[in-house]
């Protein structure tokens, strides 16, 4: 409930400062006196636009703080998810700057429009004439049947199954786009793969064939160049392993003399070791080498082939070679394992229809329990508010389809008149009578569902007295379990409420000013005697709104 508005600078208003009550408020004053004005700044707290023309002073910024009881609204999970401090004495404060920015606070936390709309629309729903269009919504039609039914509880599980549904439907709709996309490419996308495949690529694998190649192309100088290096290594007389053996021999006399000449016989003696193991080697690879141009044309063969699918792929190496060749592999893979994978998801749908069927079957037969309480009690109400003729057609009746709550396509039809056709709300219904229905709907929402704070806007205009008196009850029986605002002009709707505030304008100092006032019990005479009477108040107007206020 709102238990205290501050407003500062705004339009007409210079600082106003009020506590409101739980229950049934009033608000009165005379036509353009700033009840729209009121109605204006507290739209900014719901999440409206600011606008600079707003400000009464262009050079102060705008300040407009209200502070709400949130405890039975059941609102810890909407702040979490807006990443906002919860507290059960909740403050909101939109802030106009000169400059024409603006700025929201809830709890002192900076949040943004979105986030104040999501709040404000769970704390203060303000009714007015223009907006009873919301009755002949499908949306608003159900919300009004479910909560007669009793269909929270399953309507959230439906939801959550529904919305995996979706991502199911959305993933199977992706997986046959990929399998056709994914078709067009397999017949060269394979053919690209076999390529690879028979290349029979291995990392540095180019390199090792290159070598070969130089080799088996230049067996002949190799061979030279093997047994040149052969013959100094072992020439009996000027050979490099006879001349170190001859330099070992003769630094083995001075070992013994000195440590100095010990180690320089040990070096070379392990560079005679080292020199006798490269001859073996040379020895082995004069034995092993031979010409083979049959080999020669395999490896230049080869060698071609890896240069052909690196010049055709764009890369600059084998290995980059063998990325593509996984990535074709899990192309190909992909595509001739996809008729599983569609089969697999189009089952798990089929699982998740069946859990869905089974939600919207009771969520269906709920609703149609509720329908006839709902029509019954409609008619009840409006029969009080002078609609005695009125009668509706309710059916909810199961399709095809999974919608967003269910599976039920809603027909809500009204006639007014004795003998006259059933149509749509939006056509049917006049605007009085619109809002004698939205009222009388609202009157019912609030018997199974908290709803939040109402402020019915001249709602009951255009109405005679003993209707308006109807509806002054219904706000007030409303007011039993939910804060109710009423800003009226009839006298007989003005007398029930719990509080009673007036908005009036003054002139100070060759401006105008708004202002709002709780009246006290004989401020409310006056008020309500005016409201009947005119300014000139009749000693009849004054006993009539004491009548009515007792």
């Amino acid at each position: 409930m709102l238990t205290s508005l501050t407003i500062k600078n705004y339009a007409l208003i210079d600082n106003l400062q009020v506590e409101f009550n739980n229950g049934f408020s009033i608000i009165t004053g005379e036509t353009g006196a700033g009840k729209s004005i009121l109605l204006g700044g507290l739209s900014l707290i719901l999440g409206k636009r600011a606008d600079l023309s707003s400000l009464k002073d262009a050079s102060q910024k705008c300040i407009i703080e209200a502070v709400f009881s949130v405890k039975n609204y059941k609102l810890k999970k909407l702040f979490k998810s807006e990443d906002l401090d919860y507290e059960e004495q909740t403050i909101i404060r939109r802030e106009i700057l000169s400059s024409g920015k603006s700025r929201a606070f809830v709890n002192d936390s900076p949040v943004n429009l979105n986030s104040l709309q999501l709040l404000g629309e769970r704390l203060i729903d303000i009714h007015s004439q223009h907006q009873t269009l919301q009755i002949t919504s499908n949306d608003f039609q159900f919300q009004v049947i479910d909560a007669l039914a009793n269909n929270e509880k399953e309507l959230v599980n439906y939801k959550t199954e529904f919305k995996a549904y979706k991502v199911l439907r959305k993933e199977l709709k992706e997986l046959i786009n990929l399998k056709a996309e994914a078709v067009k490419e397999y017949d060269y996308n394979s053919f690209l793969l076999t390529e690879l495949v028979e290349a029979n690529l291995v990392d540095g694998k180019l390199g090792s064939l290159e070598e070969e190649y130089e080799t088996l192309n230049n067996i002949e100088g190799v061979k030279e160049a093997l047994a040149e290096a052969y013959q100094l290594l072992n020439d009996e007389q000027i050979g490099v392993l006879s001349t170190a053996n001859n330099l070992k021999n003769c630094l083995q006399k001075l070992s013994s003399m000195s440590s100095k000449y010990q180690d320089i016989h040990d070096r070379v003696n392990s560079s005679l070791i080292e020199l006798d193991d490269v001859f073996g080697e040379i020895d082995v690879l004069q034995g092993n080498l031979e010409a083979d141009p049959n080999r020669l044309d395999i490896v230049n063969s080869k060698l071609q082939l890896l240069h052909n699918l690196m010049q055709k792929h764009v890369v600059s190496n084998v290995s980059e070679l063998i990325v593509i060749k996984n990535q074709l592999e899990e192309k190909v893979s992909v595509t001739e394992n996809l008729g599983d994978t569609i089969q697999e998801k189009e089952k798990e749908i089929e699982e998740k229809s069946k859990i869905l069927d089974s939600i919207s079957k009771i969520i269906h037969e709920k609703r149609n329990q509720a329908i006839p309480k709902l029509q019954k009690e409609l008619q009840v109400l409006l029969t009080g508010l002078g609609m005695a003729n009125a009668r509706f057609q309710i059916e909810a009746t199961l399709s095809d389809s999974f919608l967003l709550n269910g599976k039920d396509e809603l027909l809500f039809l009204f006639s007014a008149n004795k003998g006259g056709n059933f149509n749509e709300l939006k056509k049917a219904a006049s605007g009085g009578e619109l809002s004698r229905i939205m009222l009388a709907i609202k009157s019912i929402l609030s018997k199974y569902i908290q709803l939040p704070t109402m402020m019915f806007d001249e709602i009951d205009t255009g109405v005679s007295g003993e209707i308006s008196n109807k509806m002054g009850d219904i706000m007030l029986q409303m007011s039993k379990t939910m804060q109710v605002f009423s800003i009226t002009h009839l006298p007989q709707v003005a007398a029930k409420g719990h509080s009673h505030y007036k908005v009036y304008k003054e002139d100070i100092d060759d401006a105008t000013h708004t202002n709002l006032i709780k009246l006290n019990h004989d401020e409310r005479v006056v008020e309500i005697a005016q409201m009947l009477g005119g300014l000139d108040m009749s000693s009849s107007a004054i006993a009539h709104a004491k009548e009515l206020l007792n």
